[in-house]
């Protein structure tokens, strides 16, 4: 007998473009039938007016084994997270699997080994604007070797947090991640709200070393005005034969921990950023908008706590994510219940209702592939991204009509308010969310690259 039988849903085939009504039938953690006919199983979900989709994966995040986040995760139908990006990683990666496998977890994990935090300080580096020393380079290198044979996935760089990390150091990490054959994400520099010399700088890397490149989070980075002349460079680089993707959120405004070098005077100066477009995220003054005094005050007391910066040009959002080698990310973090910014809980609802539903700028099956198939090929994730006979069976039936996100700013509203419309996400056939109620079952594995 089946475990799980799913019963007259419209299913989204990824690999074809189509979409068709069809059962399918669950036995273990694979995906076994595909049929009209009647399947007859342990549990049986009537998935009429449901759409059934791959699971979808998120590859920007940094769940990192934190429980809420895992909850978020799959509450948005996200079946598997990439984590450890921008730079900020368990630096043992070998380890953390063996952890995460020993104590479970809800939804699958990918990891990438992080640079701009975790490797530059576990070699010593303390200051984010010293460049690293040849002996360090090594250090580096050997510590990247070692994570990338225990099964990361790639290699990430918040180089937005180390300023000074050099050309020479960028690359010498490029080179280890594609003699592996893995992802490189990076978080590009943030120079001024027009930049565009950070973006030939890491395609300048990709094309010297042969990576495999992903700009994190574009919108982010150049949803300020320049979104177009982005793009063309992209598109331009990837006709020169670089192997360069983007992943994007559906907000411009972003968050991270104050006492980073991003919210460095010098770098709000540069960026022309202001206190009043700030909001703290998480932690004693949640909800404030920031002055000068409480932004000192935090900088040296609460370093750790994140602040959101309002900016950017909404329409951006939509014009990178209607390119091809674009998709969607969540960019979760680590907070405590009622914290954080709306993207934790919200961001691929938000993205179908927004993209498919609203504007038109993506139809259904676009829009499902570029946040299914197109990651899983992206990141090597075999049997995932697909429904189909053999394939793993992640699934997120949800309701198209009724798809819609609820999270908002902390001043506004519950940044951690869950979406309506997903009804059910099976994480290796296992229901970890049942007609849109989590369960808690710890049905995620490890995703090794």
């Amino acid at each position: 007998m089946l475990d799980v039988a799913i019963h007259h849903a419209v299913v989204i085939d990824t690999e074809k473009g189509i979409e068709k009504k069809m059962n399918i039938g669950i036995k273990d953690d694979k995906i076994v039938r595909l049929t009209t006919d009647t399947l007859i199983a342990t549990r049986v979900i009537e998935a009429k007016n449901l759409i059934a989709s791959p699971g979808f994966i998120d590859v920007h995040g940094h769940v990192d084994g934190y429980a809420y986040s895992g909850e978020l995760s799959a509450c948005q139908g996200i079946t598997t997270t990439v984590g450890g990006n921008c730079g900020l990683s368990p630096v043992d990666i070998a380890d953390f699997f063996a952890r995460q496998m020993r104590d479970g977890f809800v939804i699958n994990q990918a990891e990438l080994i992080g640079h701009s935090f975790s490797l530059r300080q576990a070699v010593g580096i303390a200051d984010p604007y010293r460049q690293a020393t040849p002996k360090e380079f090594v250090a580096m290198e050997e510590l990247t070797r070692k994570a990338l044979q225990a099964g990361a996935c790639g290699v990430s760089f918040g180089l937005d947090y180390s300023p000074g990390a050099s050309f020479a150091e960028i690359t010498a990490l490029a080179n280890v991640c594609a003699e592996f054959n893995r992802i490189m994400p990076i978080h590009t520099r943030l120079f001024t709200q027009n930049d565009l010399y950070s973006l030939f700088e890491v395609l300048a890397v990709a094309k010297r070393t042969g990576v495999r490149l992903l700009i994190s989070h574009f919108v982010y980075q150049y949803g300020t005005g320049i979104m177009e002349e982005a793009l063309n460079i992209i598109d331009q680089a990837i006709q020169n034969g670089i192997d360069v993707k983007i992943d994007s959120g559906m907000y411009t405004d972003w968050t991270t921990f104050i006492g980073t070098a991003t919210f460095d005077e010098q770098t709000i100066a540069d960026n022309e950023m202001r206190f009043s477009d700030m909001i703290v995220a998480s932690g004693k003054y949640i909800g404030k908008r920031l002055d000068r005094q409480l932004y000192l005050n935090m900088r040296k007391d609460y370093p750790n706590e994140s602040v959101i910066c309002f900016m950017g040009n909404k329409a951006e959002i939509y014009t990178a994510l209607k390119k091809s080698y674009a998709m969607p990310s969540s960019d979760i973090g680590t907070y405590k219940k009622g914290e954080g910014h709306p993207q934790i809980a919200g961001s691929f609802p938000k993205y179908f209702k927004e993209m498919v539903k609203e504007r038109r700028d993506l139809s259904l099956i676009e829009a499902v592939t570029k946040a299914t198939l197109l990651p899983a090929k992206t990141f090597g994730f075999a049997h995932k991204g697909v429904i189909k006979v053999g394939s793993d069976a992640d699934i997120t039936l949800f309701d198209f009509e009724h798809l819609a996100d609820k999270a908002d700013f902390p001043d506004r509203g519950k940044p951690d308010a869950k979406p309506t419309g997903i009804e059910y996400v099976l994480v290796n056939g296992r229901l970890v969310v049942d007609q849109g109620r989590f369960t808690g079952k710890k049905a995620g594995r490890i995703v090794r690259g």
